[in-house]
């Protein structure tokens, strides 16, 4: 007679051993470890270090790109099961992927001056937040769905070009309405379409990324060129797999 989820949930679990315990929390503090990249990110844009606030939105994304990678090879879930770490991870990412990069706008004088500027910088803010509580923000097929709050990436192109206040008062309105219209952007440690070549690409936009703050206030075009690049790939990629997706096509991996 086959066994019930009732039979299998009397079946007692082997308890996880103090290393894997160990290892599962280590997981955990090198994600926490973002809460105090955060606070310097802060503290840094008021002090108008605009530069070493870039250096700290690198180092974030690094954390960010192989902590759910650690989480899934030590089975954190299992070895931690009262501890949510997806929880963790969201409430990390919305600080240094958008209330950082937002408090660097508005400390940067980026942003229109006095109510209007601090409209302009609530707006990310706001769709953001709703954003983080989707339940499919993340979808089965590993696409994020609406623009995936990349903030500090939105930030860091600001400041290499130095944008004017109202053009990135422009950019944060239309990128908060991004957020609600129903595209599946790639997450590239994920997605399984292209895998490779969405991981090789993503590391170079890195590597072009430390080289622009490197060099920063006068970059190499070449390689800013190469950034821009990298984000046009990414968005076409993006757009061409949600259509797919839509028309019902399986995307090519």
């Amino acid at each position: 007679m086959p066994s019930t989820d009732a039979d299998e949930s009397r079946v007692p679990r082997p308890e996880p051993s103090w290393s894997w315990v160990l290892a599962a929390v280590g997981v955990h503090i090198y994600t926490a470890s973002g809460f105090v990249l955060g606070f310097l990110m802060i503290t840094a844009s008021f002090e108008g270090r605009i530069s070493d606030v870039l250096w700290l939105f690198l180092i974030a994304m690094f954390i960010d790109g192989t902590d759910g990678f650690l989480a899934r090879k030590v089975r954190v879930k299992q070895a931690t099961p009262w501890f949510d770490g997806a929880l963790l991870d969201n409430i990390v990412d919305y600080l240094t992927y958008a209330f950082a990069p937002m408090v660097l706008l508005w400390a940067g004088g980026y942003l229109p001056e006095g109510n209007a500027g601090l409209i302009f910088a609530s707006l990310p803010l706001m769709a953001s937040s709703y954003q983080f509580c989707r339940s499919d923000a993340k979808t089965a097929d590993h696409f994020f769905m609406g623009f995936p709050s990349y903030w500090n990436v939105l930030a860091f192109y600001v400041v290499v070009f130095d944008v004017e206040a109202a053009l990135t008062a422009a950019l944060l309105v239309i990128f908060s309405v991004l957020v609600f219209v129903p595209v599946r952007y790639v997450y590239p440690s994920r997605t399984e379409n292209l895998w490779h070549t969405n991981m090789a690409l993503t590391a170079g936009w890195l590597v072009a990324y430390a080289v622009i703050v490197w060099q920063l206030p006068d970059p190499n075009p070449i390689v800013v060129g190469l950034s821009l690049a990298y984000v046009a790939f990414y968005t076409a990629e993006s757009l061409a797999l949600t259509l797919r997706h839509y028309r019902g096509v399986p995307a090519a991996s």
